[in-house]
Protein backbone atom coordinates (compact mmCIF):
# COMPACT_ATOMS: atom_id res chain seq x y z
CA UNK A 1 0.00 0.00 0.00
CA UNK A 2 1.34 3.42 -1.07
CA UNK A 3 1.95 5.91 1.74
CA UNK A 4 0.40 9.37 1.60
CA UNK A 5 3.75 10.84 2.72
CA UNK A 6 4.89 10.57 -0.94
CA UNK A 7 3.97 14.19 -1.48
CA UNK A 8 7.50 15.40 -0.79
CA UNK A 9 9.08 14.12 -4.02
CA UNK A 10 6.05 12.47 -5.59
CA UNK A 11 2.31 12.50 -4.85
CA UNK A 12 0.77 15.93 -5.42
CA UNK A 13 4.10 17.43 -6.51
CA UNK A 14 4.43 14.77 -9.19
CA UNK A 15 0.84 15.31 -10.34
CA UNK A 16 1.36 19.07 -10.45
CA UNK A 17 4.53 18.62 -12.50
CA UNK A 18 2.85 16.36 -15.09
CA UNK A 19 -0.03 18.67 -15.97
CA UNK A 20 1.91 21.67 -17.29
CA UNK A 21 4.28 19.45 -19.28
CA UNK A 22 1.46 18.37 -21.60
CA UNK A 23 0.37 21.93 -22.17
CA UNK A 24 3.91 23.16 -22.76
CA UNK A 25 4.53 20.33 -25.20
CA UNK A 26 1.52 21.39 -27.27
CA UNK A 27 2.67 25.01 -27.22
CA UNK A 28 6.16 23.93 -28.25
CA UNK A 29 4.79 21.80 -31.08
CA UNK A 30 2.71 24.68 -32.44
CA UNK A 31 5.68 27.04 -32.12
CA UNK A 32 8.02 24.55 -33.81
CA UNK A 33 5.65 24.01 -36.72
CA UNK A 34 5.11 27.72 -37.33
CA UNK A 35 8.82 28.39 -36.90
CA UNK A 36 9.75 25.66 -39.36
CA UNK A 37 7.21 26.99 -41.88
CA UNK A 38 8.74 30.46 -41.65
CA UNK A 39 12.33 29.18 -41.99
CA UNK A 40 11.37 27.13 -45.05
CA UNK A 41 9.65 30.05 -46.74
CA UNK A 42 6.08 28.77 -46.56
CA UNK A 43 4.81 32.34 -46.12
CA UNK A 44 5.25 35.41 -48.30
CA UNK A 45 6.46 38.76 -47.02
CA UNK A 46 3.41 40.72 -45.92
CA UNK A 47 1.24 37.66 -45.22
CA UNK A 48 -1.09 38.37 -42.30
CA UNK A 49 -1.34 35.47 -39.85
CA UNK A 50 -4.62 35.33 -37.93
CA UNK A 51 -4.84 33.33 -34.73
CA UNK A 52 -8.22 31.75 -35.45
CA UNK A 53 -7.22 30.71 -38.97
CA UNK A 54 -3.96 29.16 -37.77
CA UNK A 55 -5.67 27.36 -34.89
CA UNK A 56 -8.15 25.88 -37.35
CA UNK A 57 -5.40 24.74 -39.73
CA UNK A 58 -3.35 23.28 -36.87
CA UNK A 59 -6.47 21.75 -35.27
CA UNK A 60 -5.74 23.23 -31.88
CA UNK A 61 -7.09 25.94 -29.59
CA UNK A 62 -6.15 29.58 -30.01
CA UNK A 63 -4.04 29.79 -26.83
CA UNK A 64 -0.94 27.88 -28.04
CA UNK A 65 -1.13 29.70 -31.38
CA UNK A 66 -1.28 33.09 -29.64
CA UNK A 67 1.71 32.21 -27.47
CA UNK A 68 3.69 30.86 -30.44
CA UNK A 69 3.04 34.02 -32.45
CA UNK A 70 4.12 36.11 -29.47
CA UNK A 71 7.42 34.24 -29.31
CA UNK A 72 7.96 34.69 -33.05
CA UNK A 73 7.25 38.42 -32.79
CA UNK A 74 9.87 38.69 -30.03
CA UNK A 75 12.33 36.89 -32.36
CA UNK A 76 11.58 39.46 -35.11
CA UNK A 77 10.31 36.75 -37.44
CA UNK A 78 6.86 38.39 -37.33
CA UNK A 79 5.61 41.88 -36.55
CA UNK A 80 2.51 42.98 -34.66
CA UNK A 81 -0.26 44.94 -36.39
CA UNK A 82 -2.66 47.41 -34.73
CA UNK A 83 -5.63 45.03 -35.17
CA UNK A 84 -3.90 42.41 -32.95
CA UNK A 85 -2.98 40.20 -35.87
CA UNK A 86 0.61 39.69 -36.97
CA UNK A 87 2.31 39.59 -40.34
CA UNK A 88 5.48 38.41 -41.99
CA UNK A 89 7.64 41.57 -42.26
CA UNK A 90 7.70 43.37 -45.59
CA UNK A 91 10.95 43.33 -47.53
CA UNK A 92 12.72 46.66 -47.36
CA UNK A 93 16.18 47.46 -48.66
CA UNK A 94 17.35 48.26 -45.12
CA UNK A 95 16.14 44.91 -43.77
CA UNK A 96 17.55 43.10 -46.79
CA UNK A 97 21.02 44.60 -46.37
CA UNK A 98 21.03 44.10 -42.61
CA UNK A 99 20.12 40.41 -42.80
CA UNK A 100 22.56 39.70 -45.63
CA UNK A 101 25.41 41.35 -43.72
CA UNK A 102 24.62 39.46 -40.51
CA UNK A 103 24.26 36.09 -42.24
CA UNK A 104 27.51 36.40 -44.18
CA UNK A 105 29.39 37.49 -41.05
CA UNK A 106 28.07 34.87 -38.63
CA UNK A 107 27.60 31.93 -40.97
CA UNK A 108 31.04 32.55 -42.44
CA UNK A 109 32.51 32.10 -38.98
CA UNK A 110 30.47 28.94 -38.52
CA UNK A 111 32.02 27.52 -41.70
CA UNK A 112 35.52 28.41 -40.50
CA UNK A 113 34.89 26.78 -37.12
CA UNK A 114 33.35 23.68 -38.71
CA UNK A 115 36.08 23.11 -41.28
CA UNK A 116 38.61 21.21 -39.11
CA UNK A 117 35.85 18.99 -37.69
CA UNK A 118 34.34 17.80 -40.98
CA UNK A 119 35.09 14.21 -42.01
CA UNK A 120 34.83 12.23 -45.23
CA UNK A 121 31.43 10.99 -44.02
CA UNK A 122 30.27 14.59 -43.70
CA UNK A 123 31.40 15.39 -47.24
CA UNK A 124 29.57 12.33 -48.54
CA UNK A 125 26.41 13.44 -46.72
CA UNK A 126 26.71 16.99 -48.10
CA UNK A 127 27.16 15.70 -51.65
CA UNK A 128 24.09 13.48 -51.29
CA UNK A 129 21.95 16.37 -50.04
CA UNK A 130 23.09 18.39 -53.05
CA UNK A 131 22.29 15.55 -55.45
CA UNK A 132 18.83 15.21 -53.92
CA UNK A 133 18.28 18.95 -54.31
CA UNK A 134 19.41 18.94 -57.96
CA UNK A 135 17.05 16.05 -58.68
CA UNK A 136 14.17 17.92 -57.03
CA UNK A 137 14.84 20.99 -59.19
CA UNK A 138 14.95 18.85 -62.33
CA UNK A 139 11.38 17.72 -61.65
CA UNK A 140 10.27 21.36 -62.02
CA UNK A 141 7.20 20.64 -59.93
CA UNK A 142 5.05 23.47 -58.68
CA UNK A 143 5.22 22.21 -55.13
CA UNK A 144 8.93 21.49 -54.78
CA UNK A 145 9.70 24.73 -52.93
CA UNK A 146 9.26 23.25 -49.47
CA UNK A 147 11.35 20.21 -50.47
CA UNK A 148 14.30 22.18 -51.84
CA UNK A 149 14.10 24.63 -48.95
CA UNK A 150 14.29 21.80 -46.42
CA UNK A 151 17.25 20.25 -48.29
CA UNK A 152 19.00 23.63 -48.36
CA UNK A 153 18.52 23.95 -44.61
CA UNK A 154 19.85 20.43 -44.03
CA UNK A 155 22.92 21.20 -46.13
CA UNK A 156 23.85 24.38 -44.29
CA UNK A 157 23.09 23.16 -40.79
CA UNK A 158 25.02 19.91 -41.34
CA UNK A 159 28.06 22.18 -41.70
CA UNK A 160 27.12 24.58 -38.91
CA UNK A 161 26.56 21.85 -36.33
CA UNK A 162 30.11 20.67 -37.00
CA UNK A 163 31.26 24.03 -35.59
CA UNK A 164 30.13 22.70 -32.19
CA UNK A 165 28.99 26.09 -30.94
CA UNK A 166 25.93 26.03 -28.71
CA UNK A 167 26.03 29.83 -28.59
CA UNK A 168 26.12 30.53 -32.33
CA UNK A 169 23.62 27.93 -33.58
CA UNK A 170 20.56 29.71 -32.08
CA UNK A 171 21.78 32.98 -33.59
CA UNK A 172 22.01 31.38 -37.04
CA UNK A 173 18.56 29.84 -36.59
CA UNK A 174 17.17 33.27 -35.75
CA UNK A 175 18.69 34.75 -38.91
CA UNK A 176 17.20 31.97 -41.02
CA UNK A 177 13.85 32.51 -39.32
CA UNK A 178 13.92 36.16 -40.39
CA UNK A 179 15.13 35.30 -43.92
CA UNK A 180 12.50 32.71 -44.90
CA UNK A 181 10.21 35.04 -46.87
CA UNK A 182 13.22 36.63 -48.56
CA UNK A 183 14.52 33.27 -49.76
CA UNK A 184 11.01 32.37 -50.94
CA UNK A 185 10.80 35.55 -53.01
CA UNK A 186 14.30 35.05 -54.39
CA UNK A 187 13.37 31.51 -55.49
CA UNK A 188 10.38 32.89 -57.41
CA UNK A 189 12.58 35.47 -59.15
CA UNK A 190 15.17 32.78 -59.98
CA UNK A 191 12.43 30.63 -61.53
CA UNK A 192 11.42 33.58 -63.74
CA UNK A 193 14.93 34.60 -64.76
CA UNK A 194 16.86 31.32 -64.78
CA UNK A 195 20.64 31.40 -64.31
CA UNK A 196 23.10 29.26 -62.38
CA UNK A 197 21.77 26.12 -60.74
CA UNK A 198 20.59 26.79 -57.20
CA UNK A 199 23.18 24.34 -55.83
CA UNK A 200 26.13 25.79 -57.78
CA UNK A 201 27.68 27.55 -54.79
CA UNK A 202 27.03 24.50 -52.60
CA UNK A 203 29.26 22.37 -54.83
CA UNK A 204 31.97 25.07 -54.67
CA UNK A 205 31.62 25.15 -50.87
CA UNK A 206 32.02 21.37 -50.59
CA UNK A 207 35.12 21.52 -52.80
CA UNK A 208 36.70 24.27 -50.67
CA UNK A 209 35.88 22.46 -47.42
CA UNK A 210 37.44 19.22 -48.70
CA UNK A 211 40.61 21.15 -49.59
CA UNK A 212 40.56 22.68 -46.07
CA UNK A 213 40.50 26.09 -47.73
CA UNK A 214 38.83 28.29 -45.12
CA UNK A 215 39.01 31.47 -47.21
CA UNK A 216 37.59 29.73 -50.27
CA UNK A 217 34.82 28.12 -48.21
CA UNK A 218 33.80 31.43 -46.66
CA UNK A 219 33.78 33.06 -50.11
CA UNK A 220 31.57 30.28 -51.53
CA UNK A 221 29.20 30.66 -48.61
CA UNK A 222 29.11 34.44 -49.06
CA UNK A 223 28.31 33.99 -52.76
CA UNK A 224 25.56 31.51 -51.91
CA UNK A 225 23.89 33.82 -49.39
CA UNK A 226 24.40 36.94 -51.51
CA UNK A 227 22.77 35.48 -54.61
CA UNK A 228 19.30 35.32 -53.04
CA UNK A 229 19.57 38.82 -51.62
CA UNK A 230 20.99 40.21 -54.88
CA UNK A 231 18.05 38.82 -56.86
CA UNK A 232 15.68 40.84 -54.70
CA UNK A 233 17.89 43.94 -54.83
CA UNK A 234 17.69 43.71 -58.61
CA UNK A 235 13.91 43.60 -58.44
CA UNK A 236 13.87 46.59 -56.09
CA UNK A 237 16.07 48.49 -58.55
CA UNK A 238 13.57 48.03 -61.38
CA UNK A 239 10.62 48.82 -59.10
CA UNK A 240 11.91 51.98 -57.37
CA UNK A 241 8.42 53.13 -56.38
CA UNK A 242 7.96 50.17 -54.03
CA UNK A 243 10.00 51.30 -51.09
CA UNK A 244 8.79 49.02 -48.32
CA UNK A 245 7.87 46.13 -50.41
CA UNK A 246 4.24 45.47 -50.56
CA UNK A 247 5.28 44.88 -54.16
CA UNK A 248 7.69 42.30 -52.87
CA UNK A 249 4.64 40.53 -51.52
CA UNK A 250 3.23 38.25 -54.22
Amino acid sequence: MRKSSETGTGGHDRDDALSPVGRETLQDRVYAQLRNSLINGMFDAGDVLRIVDLADRLQTSTMPVREALGRLVSEQALESLPNRSVRVPLITRERLDDLARARILIEGQMVALALPNLTSDDFAALRQINVDCDMAFERHGKDIGHVTSALNQRFHFHIYHAARSQVLIPIVESLWLQSGAIIRKAAHIHDEQGGLAATNHHWALIDALERRDAEGAMLSLSNDISRSFDLIRGRLDVEPDSKAEGAMHD
